[in-house]
């Protein structure tokens, strides 16, 4: 059986890592590589960063984190790939090819692509010929309508598609895609819980891996959302920048309840030394 996965998600902006709810509010936390050192001691699976700056300029505003990051995406990435000991994926403002392009060439292992995954999904094609789909990941924000709905959105939850999550999910496997990221915006910062019944829909649509996001707010959710839907990971963000030691203890939690979750088996004992 393959091992589900816990991801942290670290979303951008400005430079900055920020808390975010229902993308609307955000609230500023911290710097990404602090947060990232947090995160390869307590050996992560996989470390998702998503920038959603939208004027593009990145600043610290402050000078007493003590590291600088330069004033591009770039920059910023070839920074964090420098002190990232875990797979990284990195997502935001992918239009071309050339921009996936000089991702991955700055250190990230896949990218994720979202509102221009759907206005032009020949894009999938491109990056997918050039570096597999393995590379691919395509995100999906899904809210629901007046009509209690799900529908994809795009442009940050700005703009609505009218489109089904699960029969889009399929368009994008046809054109290249990978892997999935899904997340639900009504969920997102609410601490409420997965929306499973949408994880699992999604899920069954597609042969390919479904990363889940949006409502984690306790490791029961966690073991929620990779034990009762057929997502292969979970991922959140908010509340790993909130509790010490969070990644671990959520680890170890799912390891107790018995979810097939990486690492091996000897992770417990490593585990117990990080929070010793």
């Amino acid at each position: 059986m393959l091992k589900k996965r816990l991801i942290p998600v670290l979303f951008l902006k400005n430079g900055l890592i920020v808390r975010s709810q229902n993308f609307v509010d955000f609230r500023e936390f911290g710097n990404p590589i602090n947060q990232l050192e947090r995160l390869n001691d307590w050996m992560a699976d996989e470390l998702i960063y998503i920038d959603i700056t939208r004027d593009g300029e990145h600043d610290l505003k402050r000078d007493d984190h003590k590291i600088r990051l330069g004033s591009q995406t770039l920059e910023i990435l070839r920074e964090i790939s420098k002190k990232c000991f875990m797979p990284l994926t990195f997502g935001g403002r992918i239009r071309t090819f050339e921009d996936a392009a000089g991702l991955i060439s700055a250190g990230a292992d896949k990218v994720v692509v979202n509102t221009s995954a759907f206005r032009r999904p020949e894009l999938l094609t491109e990056i997918a010929k050039c570096y597999g789909s393995q590379c691919v990941v395509v995100g999906i924000d899904v809210r629901r309508n007046e009509k209690e709905k799900w529908q994809v959105v795009i442009n940050q939850g700005s703009e609505q598609t009218g489109m089904d999550p699960a029969e889009y999910a399929k368009k994008t496997v046809e054109f290249g895609a990978g892997e999935i990221f899904l997340n639900s915006i009504d969920q997102d910062g609410t601490a409420g819980g997965y929306d499973l019944e949408l994880i699992e829909e999604v899920s069954q649509a597609v042969k390919i891996p479904v990363i889940a996001c949006g409502g984690a707010g306790s490791f029961e959710d966690f073991e929620d959302v990779l034990s009762k839907t057929s997502a292969s990971a979970a991922a959140a963000g908010n509340i790993f920048n909130f509790t010490e030691n969070a990644y671990v203890r959520a680890k170890k939690h799912l390891i107790s309840a018995g979810v097939c979750v990486k690492p091996p088996e000897n992770y417990l004992l490593k585990s117990e030394r990080i929070l010793s």
